[in-house]
């Protein structure tokens, strides 16, 4: 029998799912263009939503509920109020560049975004395989259908067909290797699975074999190398506002889905999962940074600089175990956590200067589109330097501290391995400053190709100039949003 408490902890998921079907069948009643009504009900549900995770996660206390299937805890309750925010943001900065491309003719972006938001919260509060897995196959197959929404897009439907086929593929990979783990332990939940491990009774060769298969398709959802294939060509063909939507949010599901599963579930495997990590980070610090230099196309260069900044995000993972050494877990893992965190703000602002810039008929997306743009609007030119200098990691902005985060948890053992780690990161970083800081030449110093009024509404201004602010805030005061990854990541490894 299942007690209130159950769905008590669950109570944002239902208005969730509750809302997204009202939504769906509210948006039949609605005949503006620009789906005016179904935005706004669409913003005020996830506003509602995002206080209620914020207020879970301030009360620090963790609750399981549904059999210990699903999994209530501040690191959990924080990452889904950020995606909710994430995708606030994304719909407010999208929704003139949908309705120029015919793409809000009915209400299935903002549909199927809440239900994409639903499968990342399935995967963040997911503390069984099956739970997880579900999330995971919810947030995927809504991401496929908002990749192909324009139908008469050629490069949308090629970037779509390239996102199903591969993400089947990891797919397979994570439930053959779930499979394998349920086989060894005889149990689904992860608590089960840890208490398994630790008896030491089960083969570490079987356990291995299928946490190798759960490294790849988590390795598929971070977009890591060598499974980043989709990456760019799903930024670059994918509308920009669902290219924003897939390289956002996601992030900060596919980390909890990382952390339940190779910390609370398989951490007594850590010297093991941590090897693998550690080649799937320098291939994609060396790719990410390498290839990124080759682009004309600004949302492919973000997407090759995606690939590098989960290689630092798996960097921070990788100082939590030292030579069996557990004592800075708490160090490491929040490093990381708030590393993914400023990372998604600081792409909120920069795919939102691209969908400010993009009009009817044309798309903003190669960078010697922004030439002049200084000359033209100073402050989308502000907010865009500012989002390169966060990306490159310059000081005061906030990437520079997230770095520096991540480089002092993986140098404070003093392993010899990780300080030639952490200066390699370093050494890839600064082949990185180049093309971020040749975005900023062209801005600044090139002379504009277009004499077009940039406009936007009160809205979209209005958040572009906060989420910039944020860039340089948080950099120069980032104790809080530390102090809150770091306890939220304490309260879940207690738990």
């Amino acid at each position: 029998m299942i007690d209130k408490l159950s769905f008590v902890t669950v109570y944002p998921e239902v208005i969730l799912l509750v809302m997204a079907c009202v939504i769906a069948l509210f948006d039949l009643a609605v005949k503006s263009s620009g789906r005016t009504a179904t935005y706004i009900l669409t913003l005020l549900t996830l506003a509602v939503v995002a206080w209620m995770q914020a207020s879970d996660a301030s009360t620090g206390q963790t609750h399981y509920a549904f059999g210990k299937m699903v999994v209530s805890d501040p690191m959990g309750n924080w990452l889904k109020c950020f995606a909710t925010l994430a995708l606030m943001v994304t719909l407010v900065y999208g929704r003139a560049y949908a309705a120029a491309r015919d793409m809000l003719r009915g209400g299935e972006l903002f549909i199927l975004s809440l239900f994409a938001l639903l499968g990342m919260f399935v995967m963040i509060s997911g503390s069984n395989f099956l739970v997880i897995y579900m999330g995971i196959e919810l947030l995927t197959l809504s991401s496929y259908a908002m990749v192909a929404l324009r139908r008469d897009h050629a490069a949308s439907i090629e970037a779509a067909m390239k996102y199903f086929v591969l993400g089947a593929l990891a797919s397979g990979f994570l439930l053959y290797g779930m499979s394998m783990l349920y086989g060894a332990t005889g149990s689904l939940d992860l608590q089960e699975v840890l208490k398994a491990i630790q008896s030491g009774q089960v083969k570490h060769q079987v356990l291995v074999f299928g946490l190798v298969f759960i490294v790849a398709g988590l390795a598929f959802k971070l977009g890591v190398v060598p499974f980043h294939m989709w990456i760019p060509d799903v930024y670059q063909g994918a509308p920009t506002v669902v290219a924003l939507m897939v390289g956002g949010a996601p992030k900060l599901a596919a980390f909890a889905v990382v952390m339940r599963l190779l910390v609370e579930g398989m951490l007594p495997l850590a010297l093991d999962w941590q090897q693998m990590l550690t080649l799937l980070a320098i291939g994609s610090l060396a790719v990410g940074n390498l290839a990124a230099i080759a682009q004309t196309n600004l949302k492919r260069m973000l997407a090759f600089s995606t690939i590098s900044h989960m290689g630092f995000v798996l960097v921070g993972l990788l100082s939590g175990v030292v030579n069996t050494d557990t004592s800075a877990v708490g160090n490491g893992y929040s490093s990381s956590m708030f590393y993914v965190v400023t990372y998604v703000l600081t792409t909120l602002a920069s795919f939102g200067v691209i969908l400010l810039l993009s009009r009817e008929g044309f798309e903003s997306e190669e960078i010697a589109d922004f030439a002049g743009l200084n000359q033209r609007s100073p402050l989308y030119a502000g907010v865009m330097a500012l989002c390169m200098f966060s990306l490159a990691g310059i000081p005061p902005m906030v990437g520079f501290y997230a770095k520096l985060a991540v480089l002092q948890a993986l140098i404070a053992p003093g392993d010899a391995w990780h300080i030639g780690l952490a200066v390699y990161a370093v050494m890839m970083s600064l082949i990185g400053a180049f093309y971020y800081l040749r975005v900023v030449k062209v801005m600044y110093f090139d002379a504009p190709v277009s004499s077009a009024c940039v406009t936007a509404g009160m809205d979209v201004r209005a958040v572009l100039s906060l989420n910039g602010a944020l860039l340089l805030l948080v950099g120069l005061l980032p104790g809080g949003l530390m102090a809150l990854c770091a306890d939220a990541i304490v309260k879940m490894l207690a738990s």
